[in-house]
């Protein structure tokens, strides 16, 4: 027995002598201790946890070269190699993670909603749920700072810049025509149904180097990655029907979104501001397809719409009203890809192509065109760690457009461009810390028409200033091909530049966001003609040069008050340009000195209701009265309305909608048309341009019928 004794001391023994003590102290950057962070041996069951000064010990039995792990909830895990037998006692500082939700975000110029965002102004909902909208993304957006108010055209007008400054993209790749027909001074909207989106990213300026081609904004949609049930939803509305359907599978689903408009009916009991011969009707569908693969995300989206229309439009150079007589065919379809390869490696990919088909009468002329769009994109993305990505690719533009002006008296006219712009990127994005982070890019494009090519570069930075307070600023060079309106008739331009200088406060806490920017931006090399419109026989240049500086606040605060949510903006801007056929370097006729939106919804739960209220207004607008000597001398009256909305739950799946915008009828006036010669008196006389009803009533039943029997169309109003 003592045999045995002895020879259990001696193993014993030589087990401790095997053993290597190992030990040191954990603190984060600043030295400040960490208690309770995990420290062991990678590959083994050797190790333990820092006390409450930050020290740890433990012993092991590993043997030469491993590796020691120390894991701390909200900092990067540190992996240290060592030496068993020669390992001293040491230090091991902790970084911040920069993947939490405090952590610092680049927001300079930018309104996100929904896709997780780390900091959103809007949520997803509230794209199509502002009273006075109506369903459309470019109205809802239009209450946000930074958008003009442009009533006569409908489109979105960002920071001083024109419509045609925008870009949109859905999935990341580009929509060659994203609104629907109209007439001259009559508003349109966007093509595309909310119901297929489920996040959104508005750019006011200082956008990616991912992103080309636009002066002044970019507007990315994303579809929905995926359904979450089989689903049904009707719509009966006094302007027409629609339905939408979606079915799911184990690894994909096919949802599809049709209506059909016809204001005819509406317009027979609501009187109108337009003589409408035969009114707005319509036809369009979307359709989106998804595949979900073991490392990516296929999506096939498709589009069309058929619409037609007939007016008679005064026109205070003519005795009788100008017959305009429109019928528009457009598709669009979007296939992408997006998806994780290798280690660390992230690929998105994908093709559009877009085609748009206008015959116009225009009393006994004709005016037909077609637009053939398409857009090619690769972006590879890799992350070398948690605080440093590298982002590249390529984008290859096509478009080719043709016209013809059928005149009655002179015969026709043909003309039109084909276009190609080929462009690369490459972008960075940097975390020094949680609290400082940077995205540096440049962006190269050749447009092969107006044979020249451009290199942009674009930097951003953001510091947090306290736990939900930070500062943002960028800078970026940002090119643009001269627009259709000229490409049609003239190829020999340079492009038309803008420099973006911007500086952003952002605090967000629970439920409650402010943001202020103010903004400056540099134009140059903008078109010049030199005749009342671009014709063919003008003569152009880019000598056009201007500027745009000013202030956008947002407030937004939906805890405050129970059961309410409401945001408030506020737009500054003093833009100037000497443009077009200018005479001067003036303000622009759709630029609107300040501008301030109120948006308040209300759920009454008694009622199963909710009230939505929208006020927008802006002070007038320059107009040129040819009867003064000053160029651009006139100033509307300030632009006032006040839309609202009511929505009632006849059931958990069953809605009754109300909504009437400008419901105290201001009669507000966008400008004015002059006649092109005087009177016998010596003057110009002219007629307003207004809108086209002193309201818009409409009335609704949405019914949804789903697996779950509880959704509903109540965030789509």
């Amino acid at each position: 027995m003592k045999t045995v004794f002895t020879f259990l001391v001696a193993l014993y023994s030589m087990s401790l002598l095997a053993q290597t003590t190992i030990s040191g102290k954990v603190t984060d950057n600043k030295g400040r201790p960490i208690e309770g962070a995990n420290v062991f041996i990678e590959g083994a069951y050797d190790g333990t946890t820092s006390d409450a000064k930050g020290d740890f010990t433990f012993t092991t039995t590993e043997k030469g070269n491993q590796t020691l792990v120390v894991t701390y909830l909200s900092f990067e895990t540190q992996r240290t190699a060592i030496v068993i037998e020669t390992y001293q006692p040491q230090t091991l500082k902790l970084r911040e993670s920069v993947n939490t939700l405090d952590a610092v975000v680049i927001s300079a110029g930018t309104f996100k909603a929904g896709d997780n965002s780390k900091v959103s102004a809007l949520k997803p909902l509230d794209i199509v749920t502002t009273a006075g909208a109506a369903g459309d993304i470019i109205g809802a957006l239009q209450t946000l700072p930074g958008a003009q108010i442009v009533g006569e055209s409908g489109r979105l007008f960002v920071r001083g810049g024109e419509s045609d400054e925008t870009q949109t993209y859905v999935d990341g790749i580009r929509v060659a025509q994203p609104y629907g027909a109209t007439a001259n001074n009559l508003p349109t909207r966007g093509r595309f149904s909310p119901f297929l989106f489920s996040g959104m990213t508005f750019s006011t300026g200082g956008y990616s180097a991912e992103f080309g081609d636009a002066l002044s904004s970019v507007l990315l949609l994303n579809t929905t990655n995926e359904a979450d049930q089989e689903q049904t939803n009707l719509s009966f509305m006094t302007v027409g029907l629609g339905a939408s359907n979606t079915q799911k599978w184990k690894k994909s689903s096919l949802t599809f979104n049709t209506s059909y408009i016809n204001l005819e009916p509406y317009q027979k009991v609501i009187k109108q501001n337009v003589d409408w011969v035969k009114p707005y009707q319509s036809l369009s569908g979307e359709s989106v397809f998804r595949r979900s693969f073991e490392n990516g995300l296929f999506k096939f989206y498709a589009a069309f719409d058929y619409a037609m229309f007939n007016l008679n439009q005064k026109d205070v150079n003519s005795v009788t009203p100008l017959n305009v007589d429109t019928k528009n065919n457009n598709f669009y379809l979007n296939s992408s890809y997006k998806g994780s390869f290798g280690s660390g490696w992230s690929i998105q990919t994908g093709i559009s192509f877009g085609f748009s088909q206008n015959k116009i009468g225009l009393d006994v002329n004709d005016l037909n065109n077609r637009e053939n769009a398409s857009h090619m994109k690769l972006k590879l993305t890799k992350k070398f760690s948690d605080r440093i990505n590298l982002t590249f690719g390529g984008d290859y533009f096509i478009t080719d457009f043709d016209e013809t002006y059928k005149d009655y008296s002179f015969g026709d006219f043909t003309y039109g461009y084909r276009n190609t712009i080929g462009a690369a990127f490459v972008e960075t994005d940097i975390f020094f810390s949680k609290k400082l982070a940077a995205k540096v890019g440049v962006r190269a494009m050749n447009s092969d028409l107006l044979g020249k090519s451009t290199v942009d570069p674009r930097v951003s930075l953001a510091y947090k200033t306290s736990k939900n307070g930070q500062v943002s600023v960028a800078y970026g060079d940002f090119h643009q091909n001269p627009k259709q309106d000229y490409l049609k008739f003239h190829s020999d331009f340079n492009y038309e530049k803008t420099t973006h200088y911007i500086l952003n406060y952002l605090y967000a806490t629970n439920g409650k966001t402010l943001r202020a920017e103010v903004f400056f931006k540099d134009y140059k090399d903008l078109v010049k003609y030199d005749s009342n419109m671009p014709l063919f026989n003008s003569q152009y240049n880019n000598n056009g040069y201007g500027y745009a500086k000013g202030l956008d606040v947002f407030w937004r605060d939906n805890k405050s008050v129970k059961n309410l949510d409401y945001w408030v903006s506020y737009s500054f801007i003093d833009s100037k340009r000497d443009y077009k056929n200018y005479e001067a370097k003036v303000t622009p006729n759709f630029v609107a000195n300040h501008t301030l939106s109120l948006v308040g919804k209300y759920w009454i739960n008694d009622w199963k209701s909710q009230l939505s209220v929208t006020n927008s207004f802006a002070t007038g607008r320059p107009y040129d009265n040819p009867n003064e000597t000053a160029f651009m001398n006139g100033k509307t009256k300030s632009y006032n309305s006040l839309s609202m909305s009511w929505a009632y739950l006849l059931s958990q799946q069953k809605i009754l909608y109300f909504s009437v915008s400008n419901v105290l009828g201001n009669n507000n006036v966008f400008g004015y048309q002059y006649a092109n010669s005087p009177d016998l008196a010596g003057q110009f006389q002219r007629q307003a341009i207004t809108q086209p009803a002193d309201r818009f009533f409409f009335i609704g039943f949405f019914w949804t019928i789903s697996q779950d029997k509880s959704k509903n169309q109540l965030e789509n109003l």
